[in-house]
């Protein structure tokens, strides 16, 4: 029988863009008896934080979450994984986009180099390793359906 977790994730950014940014991330586990985990993190100055960077980390700490829950568990089952974003370009970054944008040497359609592609190799990176293991989908939520991630994210940008 499959291990099944869901992961509600959001990453924001204040002074989006600007060399005062600062962003974080969350991660939200809800268990399905109640109660739920969650963990955030701060983004790094450098580079710039940005919203679109923040929500891509956020979906990796996801990743790594997944990864290191089946670390912990016995008998080795498939993994059921579900990862719920409210942003659009986080998670077609990695259903559609990522595709094109390896076959196309990492150059969107404008012929530039595709942005926060660090970012986007470390969760595809980590996406093989979890479809190894079982099922990985992300799946886009309205914003509304997201607070309690998106409280975790606030809480954690205004520690900064």
């Amino acid at each position: 029988m499959p291990y099944r977790m869901d992961l509600w994730v959001d990453g924001g950014c204040r002074g989006n863009g600007t060399e005062w940014a600062i962003g974080a991330a969350a991660c939200v586990h809800k268990k399905y008896h109640g109660g739920h985990d969650s963990w955030t993190r701060h983004l790094p100055s450098y580079p710039t934080p940005t919203n679109q960077r923040a929500e891509i980390t956020a979906i990796i700490m996801a990743q790594e979450q997944a990864l290191e829950k089946f670390d912990e568990l016995n008998g080795s089952p498939d993994l059921d994984i579900r990862i719920y974003s409210d942003s659009r370009y986080a998670v077609g970054c990695l259903t559609r986009w990522i595709y094109t944008w390896a076959n196309n040497g990492w150059c969107n359609s404008r012929g530039y180099e595709v942005c926060n592609r660090d970012l986007i190799e470390e969760a595809s990176d980590l996406d093989d390793r979890l479809n190894e293991l079982g099922d990985v989908e992300y799946i886009w939520v309205p914003r509304s359906q997201n607070e309690l991630a998106d409280e975790y994210c606030n809480d954690a940008l205004d520690e900064q």
